[in-house]
């Protein structure tokens, strides 16, 4: 079961997102999320979340297209996109695809790619998707679908990752230790095409750049 989640952040150019949604089985709005999807003419089979920041007539417009709500008080103890998370988990997601899960929010960004990492524990898949970025989270491996100049850099979500080899890269590793503390494998370049990352333990995000930031 494929799912896509659709949190409140940066969504960038829209012609982008244009029939991708005939990819997923299911779509979760994570609260605010649901005017991204009304912009995209998407109907979420689920919104989620405390309801601060979903305008009044975006919610009309989702309850009058019969979509499940799943309201929570707001003084909780998880964010609206780990709920989202916790409801695909709960649903049978095998795979996950998060839209609006990164930008200006540092703190945000951070937190959606840590509480991610909780599912790919469970052996579920999870990429954060974007205009020009997709971040994979990988527990064991990943064919990269990027072409020679990409950018790709490999941050560990924890405390440490094992075994970590990158091939077909400007800068290989073999069998590496990456310490969460000292995150150096940035800014790497795919040399080749399908290029590889595997990780013994721990789990990694993978940040592939279609095109940099100008």
């Amino acid at each position: 079961m494929r799912f896509l989640i659709m949190a409140n952040g940066e969504y960038g150019d829209p012609a982008w997102y244009k029939g991708r949604r005939e990819l997923f089985d299911r779509v979760v709005c994570a609260d605010g999320g649901t005017a991204a999807a009304r912009r995209l003419g998407i109907v979420p089979d689920w919104i989620v979340g405390d309801m601060d920041s979903i305008r009044e007539e975006d919610r009309a417009f989702m309850e009058r297209a019969g979509v499940r709500f799943e309201t929570y008080p707001a003084e909780k103890d998880f964010t609206d996109t780990q709920l989202a998370l916790d409801l695909a988990r709960r649903e049978g997601a095998r795979e996950v695809a998060v839209w609006g899960g990164t930008g200006s929010r540092l703190d945000h960004t951070l937190s959606n790619l840590f509480n991610a990492a909780k599912l790919v524990e469970g052996g579920i898949e999870v990429r954060f998707e974007a205009p020009g970025l997709t971040i994979y989270l990988v527990g064991d491996r990943l064919i990269v679908p990027g072409r020679v100049g990409d950018t790709v850099s490999v941050l560990v979500l924890g405390d440490r990752a094992t075994g970590v080899t990158e091939e077909g890269f400007r800068y290989p590793l073999h069998q590496a230790v990456l310490d969460g503390r000292c995150q150096y494998a940035v800014s790497n370049v795919i040399t080749e095409p399908n290029p590889r990352i595997r990780v013994a333990s721990g789990i990694l995000a993978v940040f592939h750049y279609r095109a940099l930031p100008e």
